[in-house]
């Protein structure tokens, strides 16, 4: 009585998709929203690894699940985006799925689905975090690095966190002081995090990058201004918002560029 398995779309027909669940499908995008990597400063490190990981998988070499964890607004999304368009340049072959953290029980359902195709997924969760009652981790444990079948050999985990461990500081905290055995329950829950091989932290930047960000974004976009009065109205936007990030660039040349006339 149950409707029959939904068939695997055409992967010919778009290089990123959507997973959605009840009932199980993917859903191509038409258009990927990402910014080209060269774009993407302060961050160089991050940058190398995550690509040099992402080819070797391309190429159907053995690579990593990464976790890309840190500062707001410093571009982990967009890295991952970014990687994923410049190494698919020369790997056609090579995807990208979007999976919802609350999505997340379904995920072994959207493997089944990807397991044994020619083409190599990067299964992609963004802004990964888990609460005090969220048990949506165990069922990602499993995928990660477990389970009778275990992860499927062409597909690669990336994730996205403002936290190291994915779990709240006082959710670990409170588990040392409450549990019976807190040593035990503590692993229970980090142990998430140490099933990705690769760990990419993001910083906050500095004013010199700050500036630097916005800069590209103007010889990118052809945006000609004044270097001293662009310098002056950045320092002023940044200050305005109480911070400077990646977002903060952008959201300041959007403005900009609008202000200049300018499409982007």
């Amino acid at each position: 009585m149950a409707p029959a398995p939904v068939p695997a779309p055409d992967f010919r027909a778009a290089q990123a998709f959507v997973w959605h669940p009840d009932p199980d499908r993917l859903v191509a995008v038409d258009r990927i929203n990402r910014v080209e990597i060269d774009l993407l400063l302060g961050i160089d490190r991050s940058r190398d690894t995550l690509r040099r990981n992402t080819e070797q998988f391309a190429r159907g070499m053995p690579a990593n699940n990464a976790l890309l964890w840190g500062a707001r607004g410093m571009g982990k999304s967009s890295l991952v985006k970014a990687v994923h368009g410049a190494v698919a340049a020369a790997h056609p072959q090579l995807k990208i799925v979007e999976i919802q953290r609350e999505d997340l029980p379904s995920i072994g359902r959207c493997l089944a689905m990807l397991r044994g195709r020619a083409e190599r997924f990067i299964l992609f969760c963004d802004d990964l975090s888990f609460a005090n009652d969220d048990q949506h981790y165990k069922a990602l444990k499993a995928v990660l690095d477990g389970g009778v079948e275990g992860r499927p050999e062409n597909v690669v985990l990336y994730a996205t966190s403002n936290r190291r461990h994915l779990m709240p500081r006082d959710m670990i905290e409170n588990e040392r002081s409450t549990a019976i055995n807190p040593a035990d329950s503590v692993e229970e829950k980090v142990s998430l995090s140490d099933r990705f091989g690769l760990w990419l932290g993001f910083h906050p930047c500095d004013q010199e990058e700050f500036l630097a960000m916005i800069e590209g974004y103007c010889a990118a976009y052809g945006v000609a201004v004044d270097p001293e009065s662009l310098r002056a109205e950045a320092l002023e936007w940044q200050a305005t918002r109480g911070a400077r990030s990646g977002r903060v660039a952008w959201q300041f040349f959007t403005d900009l560029a609008g202000r200049q006339g300018v499409r982007i």
